[in-house]
C-alpha cells in the first residue's frame, strides 16, 4: 500500500511505502529514484500493525521510480503504483 501526504508549505510531499507482514520472507527495502537505487538505505521496519513500512520526502511533483528488494535478490513492484512499467513500479508525488 502506498500513501501519499498532502503537500507541504515547502513544497513537499512524504510518500509512505507499506506491505503486509505476511507478503514478505525477511529483511525488504525500497529502492528507487530517490535514494540512487541503493539498497538498503530505506529498509521496511516492522509496525504493530501487521505491517512493514518506511517513508521518504519527495518535492511535489516528481515522478518516483520503485521497486522492492527482498532477501536473497528479489525485486518486486507495488501492486498499488500509479503504475507498473518495465523498469519497476512509478508513483507521482
Amino acid at each position: 500500500m502506498l500513501k501519499k501526504s498532502r503537500p507541504t508549505p515547502s513544497a513537499t510531499c512524504t510518500i509512505t511505502f507499506s506491505l503486509p507482514t505476511t507478503a514478505l520472507a525477511g529483511a525488504t527495502s525500497v529502492v528507487g529514484t530517490f535514494n540512487g537505487w541503493t539498497p538498503g538505505l530505506h529498509p521496511l521496519r516492522r509496525r504493530s500493525n501487521g505491517t512493514m513500512s518506511t517513508s521518504v520526502t519527495v518535492p511535489v511533483g516528481s515522478t518516483i521510480r520503485f521497486r522492492y528488494l527482498g532477501e536473497q535478490g528479489l525485486w518486486f513492484d507495488d501492486a498499488d503504483a500509479d503504475e507498473i512499467t518495465a523498469e519497476g513500479s512509478v508513483v507521482h508525488a
